[in-house]
Protein backbone atom coordinates (compact mmCIF):
# COMPACT_ATOMS: atom_id res chain seq x y z
CA UNK A 1 0.00 0.00 0.00
CA UNK A 2 2.77 2.72 1.11
CA UNK A 3 4.45 1.65 -2.43
CA UNK A 4 1.70 2.26 -4.59
CA UNK A 5 1.08 5.34 -2.26
CA UNK A 6 4.90 7.17 -3.23
CA UNK A 7 4.28 5.62 -7.49
CA UNK A 8 0.71 7.53 -7.56
CA UNK A 9 2.73 10.91 -5.56
CA UNK A 10 5.94 10.30 -7.86
CA UNK A 11 4.19 9.81 -11.25
CA UNK A 12 1.85 12.90 -10.18
CA UNK A 13 4.51 15.02 -9.42
CA UNK A 14 5.81 14.22 -13.19
CA UNK A 15 2.76 15.07 -14.56
CA UNK A 16 3.18 18.21 -12.63
CA UNK A 17 6.46 19.50 -14.03
CA UNK A 18 5.45 18.62 -17.30
CA UNK A 19 2.65 21.25 -17.08
CA UNK A 20 4.94 23.88 -15.48
CA UNK A 21 7.61 23.43 -18.17
CA UNK A 22 5.15 24.46 -20.63
CA UNK A 23 4.54 28.00 -18.73
CA UNK A 24 8.11 28.08 -18.80
CA UNK A 25 8.58 27.33 -22.65
CA UNK A 26 5.33 29.30 -23.90
CA UNK A 27 4.81 31.93 -21.53
CA UNK A 28 2.66 33.93 -24.01
CA UNK A 29 -0.03 30.93 -23.04
CA UNK A 30 0.10 32.58 -19.37
CA UNK A 31 -0.34 35.97 -20.47
CA UNK A 32 -3.02 35.29 -22.89
CA UNK A 33 -4.69 33.80 -19.58
CA UNK A 34 -4.12 36.69 -17.55
CA UNK A 35 -5.20 38.88 -20.25
CA UNK A 36 -8.76 38.81 -19.77
CA UNK A 37 -9.13 39.44 -16.11
CA UNK A 38 -6.64 42.58 -16.28
CA UNK A 39 -8.21 44.02 -19.01
CA UNK A 40 -11.70 43.45 -17.34
CA UNK A 41 -10.14 45.14 -13.98
CA UNK A 42 -9.60 47.90 -16.00
CA UNK A 43 -12.79 47.98 -17.73
CA UNK A 44 -14.98 47.92 -15.14
CA UNK A 45 -12.65 49.85 -12.55
CA UNK A 46 -12.25 52.88 -14.86
CA UNK A 47 -15.22 52.68 -17.32
CA UNK A 48 -17.95 51.12 -15.74
CA UNK A 49 -16.75 52.22 -11.93
CA UNK A 50 -18.16 55.71 -11.51
CA UNK A 51 -21.55 54.46 -12.60
CA UNK A 52 -21.72 51.41 -10.30
CA UNK A 53 -22.72 51.61 -6.14
CA UNK A 54 -22.47 49.44 -3.39
CA UNK A 55 -25.34 48.72 -1.84
CA UNK A 56 -24.65 49.78 2.14
CA UNK A 57 -22.01 52.41 0.74
CA UNK A 58 -18.17 51.83 -0.09
CA UNK A 59 -15.78 52.23 -2.97
CA UNK A 60 -16.86 49.67 -5.58
CA UNK A 61 -13.09 49.29 -6.81
CA UNK A 62 -12.48 47.78 -3.73
CA UNK A 63 -15.57 45.80 -3.84
CA UNK A 64 -14.48 44.82 -7.20
CA UNK A 65 -11.45 43.31 -6.97
CA UNK A 66 -12.50 40.11 -4.81
CA UNK A 67 -14.56 39.42 -7.30
CA UNK A 68 -12.60 39.85 -10.27
CA UNK A 69 -9.78 37.24 -7.94
CA UNK A 70 -13.08 35.03 -7.84
CA UNK A 71 -14.33 35.53 -11.07
CA UNK A 72 -10.47 34.70 -12.60
CA UNK A 73 -10.52 31.46 -9.95
CA UNK A 74 -13.97 30.53 -11.51
CA UNK A 75 -13.32 30.60 -15.26
CA UNK A 76 -10.12 28.50 -15.00
CA UNK A 77 -11.84 25.29 -15.29
CA UNK A 78 -12.06 26.17 -19.50
CA UNK A 79 -8.70 26.61 -19.46
CA UNK A 80 -8.06 23.23 -17.70
CA UNK A 81 -10.59 21.36 -19.94
CA UNK A 82 -9.09 22.90 -23.30
CA UNK A 83 -5.24 21.64 -21.86
CA UNK A 84 -6.56 18.03 -21.49
CA UNK A 85 -8.53 17.74 -24.88
CA UNK A 86 -5.49 19.17 -26.35
CA UNK A 87 -3.42 16.39 -25.07
CA UNK A 88 -6.27 13.90 -25.72
CA UNK A 89 -6.28 14.97 -29.52
CA UNK A 90 -2.58 14.70 -29.65
CA UNK A 91 -2.23 11.03 -28.54
CA UNK A 92 -0.31 12.72 -25.11
CA UNK A 93 -3.22 11.13 -23.01
CA UNK A 94 -2.59 7.67 -24.52
CA UNK A 95 0.77 6.89 -24.25
CA UNK A 96 0.21 8.21 -20.59
CA UNK A 97 -2.52 5.33 -20.30
CA UNK A 98 -0.13 2.96 -22.26
CA UNK A 99 2.77 3.72 -19.83
CA UNK A 100 3.63 1.70 -15.91
CA UNK A 101 2.02 4.48 -13.96
CA UNK A 102 -0.69 5.48 -11.64
CA UNK A 103 -3.73 5.27 -13.42
CA UNK A 104 -4.58 8.63 -11.15
CA UNK A 105 -1.53 10.53 -11.63
CA UNK A 106 -2.73 12.34 -15.42
CA UNK A 107 -5.78 13.79 -13.43
CA UNK A 108 -4.44 14.56 -10.46
CA UNK A 109 -0.99 16.27 -11.40
CA UNK A 110 -3.57 18.15 -14.13
CA UNK A 111 -5.07 19.41 -11.08
CA UNK A 112 -1.81 20.00 -9.01
CA UNK A 113 -0.20 22.10 -11.75
CA UNK A 114 -3.51 24.04 -12.46
CA UNK A 115 -3.51 25.40 -9.14
CA UNK A 116 -0.03 26.18 -9.21
CA UNK A 117 -0.85 27.91 -12.15
CA UNK A 118 -3.51 30.24 -10.10
CA UNK A 119 -1.18 31.06 -7.83
CA UNK A 120 0.59 32.66 -9.80
CA UNK A 121 -2.93 34.42 -11.76
CA UNK A 122 -3.72 35.42 -8.47
CA UNK A 123 -0.22 37.42 -7.80
CA UNK A 124 -0.49 39.07 -11.06
CA UNK A 125 -4.18 40.23 -10.16
CA UNK A 126 -3.19 40.91 -6.82
CA UNK A 127 -0.46 43.47 -7.91
CA UNK A 128 -2.57 44.69 -10.54
CA UNK A 129 -5.24 45.47 -7.96
CA UNK A 130 -2.79 47.37 -5.87
CA UNK A 131 -1.47 49.27 -8.60
CA UNK A 132 -5.17 50.19 -9.14
CA UNK A 133 -5.50 51.30 -5.66
CA UNK A 134 -6.84 48.27 -3.74
CA UNK A 135 -6.43 47.31 -0.94
CA UNK A 136 -7.09 45.07 1.91
CA UNK A 137 -8.08 46.28 5.29
CA UNK A 138 -7.51 42.79 6.99
CA UNK A 139 -4.83 41.68 8.84
CA UNK A 140 -2.28 39.37 7.39
CA UNK A 141 -4.16 36.12 8.71
CA UNK A 142 -7.36 37.25 7.06
CA UNK A 143 -5.85 38.25 4.04
CA UNK A 144 -4.04 34.91 3.45
CA UNK A 145 -7.65 33.03 4.01
CA UNK A 146 -9.41 35.00 1.58
CA UNK A 147 -6.54 33.47 -0.95
CA UNK A 148 -7.22 30.52 0.47
CA UNK A 149 -10.78 30.54 -0.51
CA UNK A 150 -10.44 31.53 -3.78
CA UNK A 151 -7.46 28.79 -4.40
CA UNK A 152 -9.90 26.11 -2.79
CA UNK A 153 -12.96 27.08 -5.19
CA UNK A 154 -10.46 26.94 -7.80
CA UNK A 155 -8.74 23.24 -7.00
CA UNK A 156 -12.37 22.26 -6.63
CA UNK A 157 -13.42 23.52 -10.17
CA UNK A 158 -10.51 21.86 -11.73
CA UNK A 159 -12.32 18.65 -11.89
CA UNK A 160 -14.84 19.72 -13.35
CA UNK A 161 -12.56 21.00 -15.95
CA UNK A 162 -10.88 17.56 -16.28
CA UNK A 163 -14.29 15.48 -16.33
CA UNK A 164 -15.56 17.93 -19.34
CA UNK A 165 -11.95 17.48 -21.32
CA UNK A 166 -12.21 14.02 -21.33
CA UNK A 167 -15.79 14.17 -22.01
CA UNK A 168 -15.87 16.77 -25.17
CA UNK A 169 -14.45 15.46 -28.70
CA UNK A 170 -12.26 18.05 -29.96
CA UNK A 171 -10.67 21.38 -29.57
CA UNK A 172 -13.50 23.37 -31.18
CA UNK A 173 -16.04 21.90 -28.53
CA UNK A 174 -14.06 23.02 -25.56
CA UNK A 175 -13.87 26.59 -26.85
CA UNK A 176 -17.87 26.52 -26.50
CA UNK A 177 -17.46 25.97 -22.92
CA UNK A 178 -16.59 29.71 -22.74
CA UNK A 179 -20.08 29.86 -23.46
CA UNK A 180 -20.62 27.88 -20.09
CA UNK A 181 -17.62 29.64 -17.65
CA UNK A 182 -18.69 33.33 -18.26
CA UNK A 183 -22.51 33.30 -16.86
CA UNK A 184 -21.15 30.85 -13.99
CA UNK A 185 -19.09 33.87 -13.26
CA UNK A 186 -20.79 36.62 -14.16
CA UNK A 187 -24.26 35.84 -12.63
CA UNK A 188 -22.75 36.30 -9.40
CA UNK A 189 -21.86 38.89 -6.96
CA UNK A 190 -18.54 38.77 -8.65
CA UNK A 191 -19.55 42.66 -9.76
CA UNK A 192 -23.27 43.57 -8.78
CA UNK A 193 -24.73 42.49 -6.02
CA UNK A 194 -27.82 39.91 -6.10
CA UNK A 195 -30.19 42.44 -4.23
CA UNK A 196 -29.75 44.62 -7.43
CA UNK A 197 -30.88 41.96 -9.54
CA UNK A 198 -34.06 40.92 -10.66
CA UNK A 199 -35.73 38.55 -7.99
CA UNK A 200 -35.14 35.42 -9.92
CA UNK A 201 -31.93 35.70 -11.00
CA UNK A 202 -30.75 37.01 -7.90
CA UNK A 203 -31.57 33.86 -6.08
CA UNK A 204 -29.57 32.08 -8.79
CA UNK A 205 -26.63 34.17 -7.85
CA UNK A 206 -26.59 34.04 -4.19
CA UNK A 207 -26.62 30.20 -4.56
CA UNK A 208 -23.47 29.75 -6.94
CA UNK A 209 -20.31 28.73 -5.36
CA UNK A 210 -18.63 31.87 -6.69
CA UNK A 211 -20.70 33.96 -5.18
CA UNK A 212 -20.34 32.43 -1.40
CA UNK A 213 -16.24 32.67 -2.04
CA UNK A 214 -16.27 36.12 -3.15
CA UNK A 215 -18.51 37.21 -0.51
CA UNK A 216 -16.56 35.48 2.02
CA UNK A 217 -13.52 36.81 0.42
CA UNK A 218 -14.74 40.42 0.67
CA UNK A 219 -15.64 39.97 4.50
CA UNK A 220 -12.12 38.52 5.25
CA UNK A 221 -10.76 41.48 3.24
CA UNK A 222 -12.42 44.27 4.86
CA UNK A 223 -13.56 45.22 1.94
CA UNK A 224 -17.54 46.43 1.64
CA UNK A 225 -18.96 43.13 1.02
CA UNK A 226 -23.24 44.15 0.25
CA UNK A 227 -24.09 40.89 2.61
CA UNK A 228 -27.89 40.46 2.09
CA UNK A 229 -30.22 39.10 4.78
CA UNK A 230 -30.66 35.58 3.11
CA UNK A 231 -29.14 32.51 4.68
CA UNK A 232 -26.64 31.53 1.98
CA UNK A 233 -25.32 35.19 2.05
CA UNK A 234 -25.43 35.48 6.22
CA UNK A 235 -23.21 32.31 6.26
CA UNK A 236 -20.95 32.84 3.22
CA UNK A 237 -17.74 31.58 5.12
CA UNK A 238 -19.36 28.59 5.74
CA UNK A 239 -20.46 28.16 2.39
CA UNK A 240 -17.03 28.93 0.45
CA UNK A 241 -15.65 25.92 1.99
CA UNK A 242 -18.65 23.27 1.63
CA UNK A 243 -19.48 24.25 -1.83
CA UNK A 244 -15.56 23.34 -2.85
CA UNK A 245 -15.78 20.12 -0.36
CA UNK A 246 -19.26 18.86 -2.32
CA UNK A 247 -17.39 19.95 -5.99
CA UNK A 248 -15.06 18.23 -5.06
CA UNK A 249 -16.48 15.03 -3.91
CA UNK A 250 -18.54 14.55 -6.78
CA UNK A 251 -15.98 15.54 -9.84
CA UNK A 252 -13.18 14.26 -8.66
CA UNK A 253 -14.23 10.23 -8.77
CA UNK A 254 -15.94 10.97 -11.81
CA UNK A 255 -12.91 12.47 -13.36
CA UNK A 256 -10.88 9.96 -12.73
CA UNK A 257 -13.05 7.48 -13.69
CA UNK A 258 -13.94 8.65 -16.91
CA UNK A 259 -9.66 8.54 -17.68
CA UNK A 260 -9.73 4.86 -16.58
CA UNK A 261 -12.58 4.44 -18.79
CA UNK A 262 -10.95 5.82 -21.77
CA UNK A 263 -11.68 3.85 -25.35
CA UNK A 264 -13.39 0.68 -23.37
Amino acid sequence: MGARLYWAAADCWTIVLRGLTHYVRQPSNLAWQLGFPIVSVLLFGYVFGSAMSVPGGGDYREFLMPGMFGMTMAMGFMNTAYVVVYDSARGVTDRFRSMPMSPSAVVTGRGVGDLIGASLDLVVLGLTALAVGWRSSGGVLDTLAAFGLLLLLRFALIWIGVLLGLLVPNEEAAGSLFAVALPFSMISSAFVAPSLMPDWLGAVARWNPVSSTVTASRELFGNPAAVGDTWVEQHALLMSVAWPIVITAVFLPLAVRRYQRLSR
